[in-house]
């Protein structure tokens, strides 16, 4: 890791692009394709492959039986100059088959051909059925020590540094979809510790869909696009999603989550992450602890407007992806603190009569705080999507000693499904030998053979006991740190299809989520209801929705029915008494500023002190981004966007510096977005900018001839928009704006 202070690594990237006068899109500026700048004209000199760009990494090359090579990363890359068949022979053409006669028929004996077509034809392999569309990292996580006394996982004491990867995801969509829809988020992270890989394969949903695994198929089918069909792709806004939540009602919970802001995060970096499920720790002493696991992430919980989400949808599908990558490429590393809640390990498996064996339940922070064990910055991007984001494979049964799962059934359902899906996805028992998967610790497991064995294992005996290989592997013991299966006594009863009375009940943490909202989530939660169950085509499911909103609140009801033209319906229980949860909202809180992007509207000339301003936001630990009427250089100041190519989305706050007139390419003929009024003082994708930014509350500044464009827009003098005498003095005032994320006082909240 760079042991610079990320602002500073920022900081070189951008000036280093600025001295490349002669290219806007540097390879110094974040989002450069490759390591080496491209010549006008094909290269005809070999030379051995160029080196990874600097913020990548790969999997440790380790053996498939975990042991360390001490080779370079690059060993496992391409090697050479010259063009090779894949066992290595040097080939003098690729571009054309081997035919009779310039234009007769192909030869079967093309072997390169067919070496070449039949490893293309098999590329792709089955995405996966959920969490189809991910990303991914590596990274480090470092113990803090806190949680020496609860468990003896060694990754977890004091100042331990473990190697992780990490894979966020959306659930529904394929892998061709957006990022950006409202879905849920998987947040899964690999922990190479020295005593065997640690699977926490969580979400950004504290709850699920259902209490038992038996159910996962069929809120996976309910929310997929309709078989006859296959849309709507990637969400939930359909007939059968609804059709399935409102008669299996234990989704309500995960669904109010999903039609809160949560469910359209900002991006990866603002996401929470939660193990779901309860733990069992156990320390060196046999004692034991119910747990659950919370990622939180250092720049706060934030979201995207309903309609950042659409545009985004379109102008950007990548824009999570891009926003992860960026980030590390400009050394503005993600950063989460791991923290558990610690309950007490009671036979009865409940905590402030919360179920902990329940995963549609939360334990509200206020009742049990999350203790905060550890920190985990991601900073290497992947090398090979493929080889890395997606083949990882993830599981719940990956654990360590000193940590154990629980009788959960949703759970326990999980152990068997995540062994059994990688048998197709990465065809055979084997997928551990995958580079990203090894693990870090010795393994001597006595599996043999199998699809794409890679491990070549000696000694005669894979059994035991036996004589033949001396006895080779032995058992471990305490003194060796063998994994502990907690000896949990289980009570005596029948076999039965059954869940416990506690599980039934479904709406009192469903109403204690909503009564714990501000009153602006509350309202883009009724937005979201209103929007969704408005592209429903059957009757019955809406209403049969709307009662389920009855049970959890009269205003979110009735302003929901009143959306879809429907009557109110009376509820058919009482309403559960909560006590509001003020750390399930987003809202409130002030966040560090740390790689925000801020955009610099310029004109045509260089504006006067944004030199001195990129400087201040340099020192802020954000990232700013030029926007100019054209590409290249404005006076000494790299452009990193234009006019035509920059959108209010990409950035959390807008600066104007300028009133730039309409550039020579603001032609309604060739972009939409120049629109075609009469009044074209000012470039009117300049407008546009400023419109969708305070649109989507976020805090914009101006000084200068920039402080008329304000005037011009129409947004001068409202919440958030301010109007100073200098770029310094305008920047400070948007960086305390920049604190709460976004200026939410702006439009006033409809319900209270």
């Amino acid at each position: 890791m760079d042991p610079r202070k990320p602002v500073e690594v920022v900081k070189d990237v951008v000036e280093a692009a600025a001295a490349k006068v002669t290219d806007a899109l540097s390879p110094d500026v974040p989002g450069a394709p490759g390591s080496g700048t491209p010549s006008l004209a094909e290269p005809t000199t070999p030379h051995d492959p160029l080196p990874p760009k600097k913020e990548q990494g790969t999997p440790e090359t380790r053996t498939p039986t975990g042991a360390e090579t001490g080779v370079p990363p690059t060993a496992k890359g391409q090697q050479g100059a010259y063009l090779t068949t894949a066992q290595g022979a040097r080939l003098r053409d690729t571009d054309h088959s081997l035919k009779a006669g310039a234009r007769g028929p192909v030869l079967l004996q093309d072997h390169h051909f067919r070496e070449k077509i039949m490893h293309f034809d098999h590329e792709r392999i089955p995405e996966r059925v959920v969490h189809a569309r991910g990303a991914g990292a590596h990274g480090v996580f470092t113990s803090y020590g806190t949680a020496e006394g609860l468990t003896r996982a060694g990754f977890l004491k004091k100042n331990v540094e473990t190697p992780v990867f990490v894979r966020f995801s959306t659930v529904l969509g394929s892998r061709g979809s957006a990022d950006t829809v409202r879905d849920t988020r998987g947040f899964a992270t690999k922990f190479y510790t020295e005593e065997g890989t640690f699977d926490l394969v969580g979400n950004n949903i504290p709850v699920f869909f259902i209490q038992d695994a038996i159910k996962f198929p069929d809120v996976i089918h309910a929310g997929k696009p309709h078989p006859d069909r296959e849309i709507p792709q990637a969400q939930s806004a359909h007939d059968t999603f609804w059709d399935f939540v409102s008669l299996h009602t234990e989704a309500q919970h995960h669904t109010i989550w999903n039609m809160s802001d949560r469910g359209i995060p900002r991006s990866y970096r603002t996401m929470e992450g939660f193990g779901v499920h309860t733990f069992r720790l156990v320390n060196d002493a046999g004692e034991t602890v119910l747990v659950k696991f919370h990622w939180k992430p250092k720049l706060g919980v934030h979201s995207l407007t309903w309609e950042e989400a659409q545009l985004l949808s379109g102008l950007d599908p990548d824009f999570h992806r891009r926003d992860l990558y960026d980030a590390i490429e400009s050394g503005a590393f993600p950063e989460w603190e791991l923290g558990l809640q610690v309950f007490p390990d009671t036979p009865e498996e409940t905590f402030a009569g919360v179920d902990l064996l329940d995963p549609t339940k939360i334990v509200p922070e206020e009742l049990a705080e999350v203790q905060p064990v550890g920190r985990l910055v991601l900073n290497r991007t992947p090398t090979n999507f493929f080889a890395e984001v997606e083949q990882v494979a993830f599981h719940l049964g990956h654990l360590p000693p000193g940590i154990d799962v629980t009788n959960d059934p949703l759970l326990q359902g999980r152990l068997f499904s995540y062994l059994d899906t990688q048998l197709t996805r990465l065809a055979g028992p084997n997928f551990h030998q995958i580079p990203v998967n090894r693990p870090h610790a010795p393994v001597n497991d006595m599996l043999r053979d199998g699809f794409h064995q890679q491990a070549v294992h000696a000694g005669v005996a894979p059994y035991r006991p036996n004589s033949l290989d001396g006895g080779n592997p032995f058992p471990a013991g305490d003194a060796e740190n063998a994994f502990v299966d907690v000896p949990v006594r289980v009570a005596e009863a029948p076999k039965i299809r059954q869940n416990p009375a506690s599980f039934d009940d479904h709406y009192s943490q469903v109403r204690l989520f909503w009564q714990s909202m501000t009153p602006v989530e509350k309202d883009h939660i009724i937005r979201a209801y209103t929007f969704e169950l408005g592209k429903v085509y059957e009757q019955a499911i809406k209403e049969r929705q709307l009662q389920c909103l009855a049970n959890v609140d009269p205003i979110l009801c009735a302003q929901v029915a009143t959306g879809l033209g429907l009557p109110v319906p009376e509820p058919t229980q009482p309403l559960a008494e909560v006590a509001a949860s003020p750390a399930l909202s987003q809202v409130g809180h002030v966040w560090p500023p740390d790689g925000r992007m801020i955009g610099i509207v310029v004109g045509d000339d260089d504006a006067d002190g944004v030199t001195a301003l990129r400087e201040a936001v340099f020192a802020a630990g954000m990232v700013p981004l030029i926007i100019a009427p054209h590409g290249g250089t404005i006076g000494t100041v790299t452009v990193q966007r234009t006019f035509a190519t920059a959108r209010s989305v990409e950035f959390d706050a807008l600066l104007v510096a300028a009133a730039p007139p309409p550039a020579p390419d603001a032609l309604p003929s060739r972009d939409d977005k120049a629109g075609a009024g009469t009044d074209r003082s000012v470039d009117p994708r300049v407008l546009m900018m400023i419109d969708e930014a305070w649109r989507h509350a976020k805090a914009i500044g101006a000084w200068g001839d920039g402080a008329a464009v304000l005037q011009r827009a129409g947004v001068a003098g409202t919440p958030g928009v301010v109007a100073g005498e200098s770029g310094a003095d305008t920047f400070a005032a948007v960086q305390e704006l920049l604190g709460s994320h976004r200026v939410w006082q702006r439009f006033p909240a409809s319900v209270a």
